[in-house]
């Protein structure tokens, strides 16, 4: 009889534990959080994320939550346990920022998936997911070294890691290989003011086509490059409609179409703790619509180029 007693009273504890939870099982989406180290509305790339949450949430009837400004450790995990609470079970950190913080408090939550972005930290339950934005780089070199008139071109980044840079590099001396190159690096991907001295410092330099590679400062980059009259590429979003003389094309990452496609993934089982490299052929990547002041031969030798690149794997310089 006491036996029997313990066995139950071990069965009741199991089972308040999980409905204070909120939490059933792991294999289908039961509510879905997302955290964003700014606001939902501060840059194209947090404004896609938030349409890609809530497009889940329409999707499989689900409620999504959503908390802006997180950063600190501290503040991850007051907001992870706050939305295990409402029964969520995939969680979106917006940025690379959140892999490490995961992979420390994931083993905690073993019945939540963690998701984020451009990072190298993945376990049972942590995925990353990654954008091939080396191809992406490659393509908007081509384009700049083609449209260059002074042979100098240049590239505002935020860091160093980012792949475009290698891509962006070799893709303008594989179009154009007298053309110079000169790439200078924010170091943050918000400091607008930092971003707008690199680009005067670059215009003295005779820079005549420039991509700003931040989409937070990317805008007002374009801008001023409109203004003085040279040419631009667009960043995350397709940003044509600032002025379509001026942006040659976009690189474009539709990262709320990977939103759709991981919570697809997750619900039926298939998200695996690993890190995702995602590309063209996945359709989550595209070029933005090619400015009028780019001839349509070439226009339609990138599309070309693009294809190709779609069905073989293989970029021009590799082929």
């Amino acid at each position: 009889m006491k036996k029997t007693f313990i066995i139950l009273l071990f069965i009741l504890t199991l089972i308040i534990i999980t409905g204070c939870s909120g939490l059933k099982s792991q294999d289908h989406i039961q509510n879905v959080g997302m955290l964003v180290d700014g606001t939902i509305e501060s840059q194209a790339w947090n404004e896609k994320g938030y349409e890609g949450l809530q497009q889940i949430g329409e999707q499989y009837d689900v409620n999504v939550f959503y908390k802006e400004n997180i950063v600190t450790e501290q503040e991850i995990e007051s907001a992870v346990n706050e939305f295990v609470e409402d029964g969520v079970n995939l969680i979106f950190g917006h940025s690379s920022i959140y892999g490490n913080y995961f992979i420390d408090i994931a083993e905690n939550y073993p019945d939540v998936h963690f998701v984020y972005f451009n990072g190298g930290y993945s376990d049972d339950n942590v995925t990353s997911l990654n954008f091939n934005a080396h191809a992406m780089g490659f393509f908007s070199g081509m384009i700049a070294a083609e449209m260059t008139d002074s042979n100098h071109v240049g590239m505002i980044a935020a860091f160093q890691w980012q792949p475009e840079i290698e891509g962006f590099f070799e893709g303008v001396k594989y179009q154009n290989p007298s053309a110079e190159v000169t790439v200078e690096f924010v170091n943050n991907w918000n400091d607008k003011e930092t971003a707008a001295d690199l680009y005067e410092k670059m215009r003295e330099n005779n820079v005549d086509v420039i991509y700003p590679t931040g989409d937070s400062y990317s805008e007002e980059i374009i801008k001023r490059a409109s203004e003085d009259g040279i040419y631009a590429i667009g960043y995350v979003a397709n940003q044509s409609e600032i002025d379509e003389n001026t942006v040659l094309t976009s690189t474009v990452q539709h990262v709320d179409k990977l939103y759709e496609i991981t919570a697809e993934k997750f619900n039926e089982g298939e998200l695996e703790g690993s890190i995702l490299t995602f590309d063209f052929a996945d359709e989550v990547i595209s070029l933005g619509e090619f400015s009028p002041s780019i001839p349509e031969s070439f226009q339609k030798f990138m599309e070309e180029t693009v294809e190709t690149y779609i069905e073989t794997d293989l970029l021009p310089n590799e082929r």
